[in-house]
């Protein structure tokens, strides 16, 4: 890559982190979901809603795949599984194959709740884009999840010079 164009991308690196750390913190957000979840009539924590979403996906998980599938912790997920149960909105069924395991699955009321919020995002997201371009609104649905893939799936890499820092100073 031509050194103009290493250049290039670096003064553009910093307006994408920038803006994705806001798009992070608005995302993860409690104020954000108690806005979409009072506008859908419904009472529910952010990480029981990323539960919820996701037991619903896969027609009911073992709490240890749903913590894994959910980056959260097993004792965190079995804490908010036991709440939504609670609640009315899943149900912990013992598996015929193993008495010991237990699936976690959605209940109708879950499944309307569900719903309910993503109507409300859905129509949240399409007011949010009316004013965009069909192009634009295409390049984002193409973009987008090749970034949340990258994310995801590259690894980190370690800041050299700092690391031959601390070396040189314990050395």
């Amino acid at each position: 890559m031509p050194e103009g164009e290493v250049a290039s991308q670096e003064d553009e690196l910093g307006p994408i982190e920038h803006a994705l750390e806001q798009l992070f913190r608005l995302n993860a957000s409690r104020k954000v979901l108690n806005r979409r979840a009072a506008a859908a009539g419904v009472v529910i924590s952010q990480s029981g809603f990323q539960l919820l979403r996701r037991i619903q996906e896969d027609e009911g998980l073992q709490i240890g795949e749903l913590a894994r599938l959910t980056d959260m912790d097993p004792a965190a997920t079995g804490r908010q599984v036991a709440q939504l149960v609670a609640d009315g909105l899943v149900t912990r069924e013992k598996t015929s194959d193993d008495r010991r395991a237990v699936i976690v699955r959605a209940t109708a009321r879950g499944a309307g709740v569900r719903r309910s919020l993503g109507l409300v995002s859905e129509r949240h997201m399409s007011d949010v884009l009316s004013g965009w371009s069909a192009h634009d609104r295409r390049c984002l649905a193409q973009l987008l999840p090749r970034l949340v893939e990258g994310l995801r799936t590259v690894p980190y890499r370690p800041d050299v010079a700092a690391e031959t820092a601390r070396e040189a100073r314990s050395a």
